[in-house]
């Protein structure tokens, strides 16, 4: 096992650390990954089911909508399921217009979630905007729950955009409009954690984010948050898109912010195509933190694109069964073995990069292209240890795989 150094990466900004049920985020803790539940949350079998699939997928907080007395009553059994299938991850309870009610109604509700996310732009207008807010942090600190104030653009506090505008009317050099949303985001978010240490919650129990779907305003909008406070922040765009569309929006801001140093959790909000798996969310999150050499969370696969060299499918057929065969052991790997995350992978389509690639690579092969002799080099820790030839090379290049996991990583005790 060769150690992988990863240059660049800048120091993590320094914030208060928040526990979160057994998480700790901010300070020098790794960024977290976060996901959310599409079950309608009154239905606890289903939303336990997905729960638990989210967090076997390594979402290490999942939230889940409270948004009527069902959903509220609901949590109980929800938490219950997950104990039965032996799940162990931090419930986040997400609301919005009610939550207030909900919370009074249901205290139970609160006292098993493991966090409280307020949107400051949805508990109430006028008057009854800080009664209200007051309301859902006073039960926080009852029950001694960190909040999430999550501010997002599409739901922006009015009364708080009004004042802004009429703020920057009086400036000599007045701001544009993209500039006055986002002064008004950010004013929105520090004002309600201010409000919210007013009322007696303690600043290590406030986490905050400014959300928005453009990529450009959601860097400018917490670059400037980071600048101005200390709590942890929350990442992620209000609505990445649909596959590959939202994929890049969320990679392409997170990666800057992350890069120098914002962030203390991320959750990449992809729409599922039909049909398809919420936990895709958890998997590009991940991706996204060890391809950045922030974290490390499953066996990466180097593979090459291909090319005239490489007119067979096959290496490419190797690659995603190696792929995805890692991904499904590791929830296994993870539980025997140390350090198994890190190991590095390369399934390579020809001569002129492949037994480079490889052996670099805690194990690589390096697939005959077209027109080369049908054999297929693998590499262990640098060092050519095999050449596979025949019809069987795919299976057993995974058995290699699996003995250098079972030879090369400590058995954890117990």
């Amino acid at each position: 096992m060769r150690e992988t150094i990863h240059a660049g990466a800048m120091k993590r900004r320094q914030t208060r650390q928040v526990r979160v049920g057994n998480v700790l985020v901010g300070s020098d803790g790794p960024v977290v990954v976060q996901s959310m539940t599409n079950t309608d949350t009154a239905d606890p079998i289903a939303t336990a089911i997905q729960v638990a699939e989210l967090a076997r997928a390594g979402s290490e907080m999942v939230r889940i909508t409270v948004n009527n007395e069902d959903a509220a009553r609901a949590v109980p059994d929800i938490q219950a399921q997950l104990d039965r299938m032996g799940v162990s991850v931090p419930l986040v309870g997400d609301f919005h217009y009610n939550g207030h009610r909900l919370l009074n109604a249901v205290p139970e509700c609160a006292q098993i979630l493991a966090k409280l996310r307020i949107n400051p732009g949805n508990v109430g207008a006028g008057a009854k905007r800080d009664t209200q807010f007051a309301e859902i942090v006073e039960i926080a600190c009852k029950y001694d729950k960190p909040v999430r104030i999550g501010v997002n653009w599409g739901s922006l506090d009015q009364s708080v955009m009004a004042r802004v505008m009429d703020e920057n009317a009086r400036r000599v050099e007045p701001l544009d409009a993209g500039a006055v949303m986002r002064e008004a985001l950010v004013t929105s978010a520090l004002e309600s954690a201010q409000l919210a240490e007013k009322v007696g919650l303690p600043g290590d129990r406030i986490i905050l984010s400014a959300k928005v779907s453009s990529v450009q305003d959601l860097i400018a909008v917490y670059r400037d948050m980071a600048r101005r406070c200390d709590y942890p922040l929350h990442l992620g765009l209000t609505e990445a898109g649909m596959g590959s569309k939202g994929i890049v929006a969320s990679t392409a801001a997170l990666s800057v912010l992350l890069q120098e140093g914002i962030g203390d959790t991320i959750r990449i909000s992809l729409t599922p195509e039909p049909g398809g798996a919420r936990t895709q969310e958890v998997v590009v999150a991940q991706e996204i933190l060890q391809t950045m050499g922030l974290r490390a969370f499953t066996p990466m696969v180097t593979a090459c694109p291909g090319c005239g060299r490489t007119t067979s499918t096959f290496f490419q057929e190797l690659a995603s069964k190696i792929q995805s065969h890692v991904r499904d052991q590791m929830p296994v790997w993870r539980e025997q073995y140390d350090g198994v995350e890190n190991m590095t992978l390369a399934v390579m389509g020809c001569v002129v990069n492949g037994p480079g690639e490889s052996k670099h690579a805690d194990i690589g092969i390096s697939l005959p292209g077209t027109g080369e002799t049908p054999a297929a080099p693998v590499f262990v820790d640098g060092e050519k240890s095999v050449t596979l030839r025949g019809d069987n090379i795919a299976a057993e290049f995974q058995a290699i795989v699996d003995n250098y996991v079972a030879t090369r990583y400590t058995k954890k005790a117990g």
